[in-house]
């Protein structure tokens, strides 16, 4: 699956795969998945990079129940969700079909 050509406007939608396709295609460009890459997409540089993204979400909210720069935060929950779809993608993870088996046994539990 390919990006449509207006993947850069922010009103442009793309399904999992054409977002996992462009991530690999940026990293690609980068070299990170060279041998001697000075960032190597190891699943541990990978899990600890989406959890400081996930941390610079948090910072949007320290001190407020709501964001000051709604741009800002996208821009970071863009960041998590990279680092997550190579993640599912390394590991062969159909991240789609995983949501919708959590959602499945989620509504299948009960919280008190």
């Amino acid at each position: 699956m390919t990006p449509s050509d207006d993947a850069g406007r922010p009103e442009a939608r793309a399904d999992l795969a054409a977002l996992t396709q462009a991530m690999h295609a940026f990293v690609t460009s980068k070299g990170w998945y060279a041998a001697d890459s000075s960032h190597p997409q190891t699943p541990r540089n990978l899990a600890i990079s989406l959890v400081l993204e996930a941390g610079e979400v948090l910072e949007h909210f320290q001190w407020a129940e709501q964001t000051a720069d709604r741009e800002a935060l996208a821009s970071e929950l863009a960041d998590v969700l990279l680092y997550l779809l190579q993640i599912a993608s390394l590991h062969e993870i159909d991240l789609g079909k995983a949501v919708m088996h959590k959602l499945q046994e989620n509504h299948a539990r009960h919280w008190e």
